[in-house]
């Protein structure tokens, strides 16, 4: 062979290489949204809207030795969201909404109380049996807000790209940063910017919701004129029942009264007023009692433990022998182990088996167990044969991987809270109203916890009347009982209106 023969043998042998290398390549991550059309008709007004579905690409700017090095793929989040056709951008609110977890998806506020369709599922005493239904759903907000879903990363069909670690997300901090980047990015690319701007949070979504009025303060100067706290938690300390802290014990009595009135085991007496003398004793004796340790006389400890019992249904013996310290889970268990029974955590009107009833633990929370079927087949039916959007990833409804290895490592030697952080920005933002909605049978995130940390926020007096309430004889997911449902729509709509200043 000359030695032009090989140098052309050579260069092709290169040329198909890199061809292959190439080929091989995987392809840039890009957005991969639909667009579909629809119509609702709510009180006899018909609504024409867009349902956009599908992943947006997080990018993060790269530098290296102080040099620009690129503006690369680090994650694609999932989003459905929906706007009304026709409709003002600058007089049209808009909701940015998710769940929480850790871990979870958006599916339960989508599907169950603010999305154009809603879930079928049934509720105590008629659960709705598989393969379940959807309907659409004359109360949602949509009449009254554009609506964005939002499901964080490694939840829904959100993932971190090829070569990322996922676990950068699966942390206070990271999991901010990246649902405030995709709020910014929605917001920018949709020419929303003069709206009037929403975040609804659930559960640990109101810890989200609370630092991300902060972050989008102080990152992008981004002012929102609402926050909707669902079932809220925005302190961990008055829910950690952990050595040396009495204060969720006292925190979480009113829940257990109201478990224990709805299970019948405190007489014919009014929820009101059987809430009314939880509350009281919960606010001054029971914590005085608590702090006392050996100092408590055998007449007060013997008060004390007759108070506590006739408020939750306990037996005296039992609530002596916890030291009058119920941590919740031994609640649950034991409130009606005589029937053979363990009582729903995240919502308390629920009931269910468990296979060994001499344990203070549960193998299943009876509550989840009754939506997660309904909910889980609802969206993935929805998402492919209404909204045309096609993924063979699994929908991850709530990951407990996620959930078990979140990290808080910005409060190391200190318990989680927002507070802090959700004063600032309402100071800082004097218009931002704040609406918190309480299922009194949320064994999950007490409302008396939630009450007991909005009165210690650290606001001016002129601000406080930012802050409204609402209350339901439900719980976690309030939405599951139909009348508390399509009531909380209503308050819902009503907090829009109010706050969009239009």
């Amino acid at each position: 062979m000359t030695d032009e023969a090989a140098a052309r043998s050579t260069g092709n042998a290169t040329e198909k290489i890199t061809a292959k290398i190439t080929e091989e390549k995987p392809a840039e991550p890009a957005d991969d949204l639909v667009t579909s059309s629809h119509s609702l008709t709510v009180r006899r007004r018909k609504l024409n809207y867009t349902a956009t579905t599908g992943r947006i690409v997080l990018r993060k700017e790269i530098v290296t030795d102080g040099k620009f090095d690129g503006y690369l793929p680090r994650a694609e989040v999932f989003v459905t969201a929906y706007t009304l056709d026709d409709a003002d951008p600058a007089k049209r609110p808009v909701t940015f909404a998710f769940n929480g977890g850790p871990g979870s998806s958006s599916v339960w506020l989508h599907l169950g109380l603010l999305g154009p369709r809603r879930v079928v599922s049934g509720d105590v005493g008629d659960l709705t049996p598989p393969p379940y239904g959807l309907t659409d759903n004359a109360e949602t907000l949509l009449a009254h807000s554009d609506l964005v879903f939002i499901d964080p990363v490694s939840t829904g069909y959100s993932r971190a790209v090829r070569g990322e670690k996922p676990g950068d997300y699966h942390g206070f901090q990271g999991d901010i940063e990246s649902v405030g980047e995709v709020i910014r990015l929605w917001t920018s690319r949709n020419g929303r910017w003069m709206s009037p701007k929403f975040l609804a949070g659930e559960s640990y979504g109101t810890i989200r919701a609370g630092g991300l009025a902060y972050h989008l303060q102080t990152r992008y100067g981004m002012y929102l004129n609402g926050l909707i706290l669902i079932s809220t938690v925005l302190d961990f300390a008055t829910l950690d029942f952990t050595v040396g802290n009495d204060l969720p014990y006292a925190l979480f009595l009113p829940t257990y009264a109201a478990i224990a009135h709805y299970h019948g085991l405190l007489g014919d007496r009014p929820l009101e007023e059987v809430l009314s003398e939880a509350e009281d004793f919960a606010a001054r004796d029971y914590p005085w009692a608590l702090a006392q340790g050996n100092r408590l006389s055998t007449e007060e400890r013997s008060a004390a433990v007759t108070r506590v019992a006739a408020l939750t249904g306990l037996s005296e013996d039992y609530v002596d022998r916890v030291d009058l310290r119920i941590e919740h889970i031994r609640f649950f268990t034991e409130l009606l182990r005589h029937k053979r029974l363990v009582v729903g955590r995240l919502d308390s009107r629920f009931t269910g088996w468990a296979p060994d009833y001499g344990r203070e633990h549960m193998d299943d929370d009876p509550a989840t167990s009754a939506v997660m079927g309904s909910y889980t087949a609802a969206l993935n039916h929805y998402l492919r044969a209404e909204l045309d959007y096609p993924n063979d990833l699994p929908y991850e409804v709530l990951s407990m991987g996620v959930n078990s290895t979140w990290s808080f490592k910005e409060f190391e030697n200190s318990h989680v809270t927002v507070t802090d952080r959700l004063a600032a920005a309402m100071r800082a933002n004097r218009h931002l109203k704040v609406h918190v909605a309480f299922g009194y049978l949320d064994g999950a995130t007490p409302y008396f916890a939630s009450e007991h940390v909005l009165a210690h926020l650290n606001i001016p007096d002129e601000l406080r009347a930012n802050i409204s309430r609402a209350y339901y004889e439900a719980g976690h997911m309030m939405y599951v009982h139909e009348p508390s449902r399509v009531q909380q729509a209503r308050d819902l709509a009503e907090f829009v209106a109010t706050a969009s200043n239009r």
